[in-house]
């Protein structure tokens, strides 16, 4: 098995929900760590992959909703620092692959499933390796304790049930 390293400057873990029922809101954790062993990246399936994110590197590009999201009616970071996710089964879906694993948010562990699609491997300019993944999954917010909400005056909510997370991912052979 041979380890890999996150190229977090060519790399993204990110996530969207329903703003107001009509618009969406982004956001992605600006700090995390990743342990990626494998004996062959082009072949997924001999992976053992886990993460853990910085909650309180939250970004949505606004400090306000940030510090709201930060605080005890959503991922109380104070209590809960880290999400983390470790995945129990990678299994070829085609050419692409179903990731299965644990994710935990504020103590709550449940058993979600990534769709991921290889992007290829290549050689950086510094004659490195690369290998390219993108990875989606949705969970419902309310699952893992995150309930805050508003009633809005025209009907419906403020804030989405559902979490759309997006991983872009360029891995390296760890130096």
């Amino acid at each position: 098995m041979s380890t890999f390293t996150v190229d977090q400057t060519h790399s993204t873990i990110g996530f969207e929900v329903k703003h107001m029922m009509v618009s969406k809101v982004k956001g992605q954790f600006n700090n995390y760590t990743a342990n990626v062993e494998a004996a062959d990246l082009t072949d997924l399936t001999t992976a053992s992959i886990s993460f853990e994110l910085d909650v309180a590197s939250i970004n949505t590009n606004n400090e306000d909703r940030d510090n709201h999201l930060k605080s005890a009616d959503f991922f109380s970071t104070e209590e809960f620092g880290e999400i983390k996710f470790t995945a129990t089964n990678i299994e070829k879906d085609g050419d692409d692959y179903k990731v299965t694993g644990d994710l935990t948010i504020k103590d709550v562990t449940k058993l979600v499933t990534f769709d991921v699609e290889y992007g290829g491997k290549g050689t950086n300019p510094w004659g490195v390796e690369v290998y390219g993944f993108e990875a989606e999954t949705k969970i419902n917010r309310e699952d893992f304790g995150l309930t805050w909400n508003a009633a809005l005056e025209t009907g419906g909510v403020l804030v989405g049930k559902d979490i759309k997370i997006k991983v872009e991912l360029e891995l390296n052979p760890a130096a």
